[in-house]
């Protein structure tokens, strides 16, 4: 009887959420338990639409496709945010995907992206373990937020938070070289959990201070303590260089800057103009130059700057999803368990979806420090071996050569 599985992606993209599928195929390719591996196309949507991909056709025998794959940006089998209601209001959903699986003799479900994603690994898991089902249902993580709970740290976060340090280091250099008095504020990605912004403080070397302040989510932000905090920076220097979360929230939880209507398909508020709200009011309070960056998609999708530790990691998650299917695993997501900094090790494991579904990892307090405008060394120190390593990534006619499917996405 064949025995075949079916892997697909989901939510936002990462640098190295590519490296996981490419590990995937490796752990399916070479397992003799697994005849063909399938890919489903944008996520859920495309499984329950029946399109599909054979990756074993596409791979098979093609190891440099396979390793380009690992360093190439986005999500290589297209991606969607549909979120699987509760089975107990509607079961139709699942009974598609059970027909699919049972029409392709699927045994084995490996879905890759971050919270929500890890949400639908474990409804599916629940449920064919209900209706008796010989599938195995796995996890593997992946967001550059970092806010998945009991896995260590999350692939593509690593990636991501060396962008977001080597752009707030090069923006500073842009900063200054006018003599006169100005402030950058570079709005960065993380809507409740600021390791995104928190990653700036890596930019700080032996001649930059910058980011001279660090603002997150974690702690209320006040307009008035945040002038404050810019007059006293003033007088020891005259370029200012901030790093804020689009995420920054008042004293009464409310985000400093929302669309109050609009959210996304998952129910989160949908956030834009932190930047640009705090830019205004610096020109107001001190009528300097003021200038605030958005780095948006860009520190997701920066392969260039892709840490090695991270795809590295992310390959290895991949596998071990796998290896736990094959061991008879199911409603577990792969993990990564730091053993120690310096040196930096870690091992693989698996951990129940249901302790990390729908919970969200926060920064400690205890990295934050009292005035809540910048980060402690502990948080340095957890952050550094994240970002080490350069990759070398494949070019074609001087430009980035990646894979893509085309049209079938």
């Amino acid at each position: 009887m064949m025995k075949n599985a079916i892997v697909a992606q989901s939510g936002g993209p990462t640098t190295a959420i590519n490296a996981s599928l490419a590990g995937v195929i490796k752990g399916c390719l070479e397992s003799h338990e697994i005849d063909v591996l399938y890919g489903a196309l944008n996520g859920v949507e495309g499984l329950m639409d029946e399109r599909l991909v054979n990756l074993t056709d596409i791979f098979d025998h093609n190891e440099d496709d396979l390793n380009v794959l690992k360093l190439t940006p986005a999500m290589y089998l297209g991606s969607c945010r549909r979120k699987l209601k509760d089975v107990d209001q509607d079961s139709s959903e699942y009974d598609i995907i059970i027909n699919i699986f049972r029409k392709y003799h699927i045994h084995y479900f490996f879905y890759i992206g971050g919270n929500d994603s890890m949400d639908t690994v474990g409804k599916m898991s629940r449920y064919v373990k209900e209706h008796q089902m010989d599938v195995k249902v796995i996890g593997i993580p992946k967001t550059i937020d970092n806010d998945l709970v009991v896995t260590d740290h999350t692939p593509g976060f690593g990636s991501a938070a060396r962008y977001v340090a080597a752009s707030v280091l090069e923006m500073a250099h842009d900063t200054y070289i006018y003599n006169t008095k100005s402030v950058l504020i570079a709005e960065i990605m993380g809507r409740d959990a600021g390791w995104l912004t928190a990653a700036s403080v890596l930019a700080r070397n032996s001649y930059s201070r910058a980011p001279h302040l660090i603002y997150l989510p974690e702690h209320p932000f006040s307009k008035e303590q945040f002038i404050e905090d810019i007059k006293a920076q003033f007088k020891q220097r005259e370029h200012v260089v901030i790093a804020v979360s689009e995420g920054l929230r008042d004293g009464d939880g409310h985000y400093i800057s929302a669309e109050t209507a609009a959210v996304d398909a998952f129910g989160h508020a949908t956030l834009s103009g932190t930047g640009k709200c705090l830019e205004g009011l610096v020109a107001e309070k001190f009528g300097c130059k003021v200038r605030s960056v958005e780095i948006n998609v860009l520190q997701r999708c920066a392969a260039h700057m892709a840490s090695a530790t991270d795809i590295e990691e992310s390959w290895q998650l991949g596998l071990k999803g796998v290896a736990l299917a094959l061991e008879g695993k199911s409603g577990e997501m792969s993990i990564v368990c730091r053993i120690s900094d310096e040196p930096y090790q870690v091992i693989y494991d698996g951990a129940d979806v249901q302790q990390i579904a729908n919970a969200e990892k926060k920064i400690p307090t205890a990295w934050i420090n009292e005035a809540g405008n910048d980060v402690t060394e502990e948080m340095v120190r957890y952050l550094r071996p994240l970002i080490h390593g350069s990759v070398a990534v494949p070019e074609q006619d001087s430009m980035p050569h990646y894979l893509f499917l085309g049209e079938a996405l």
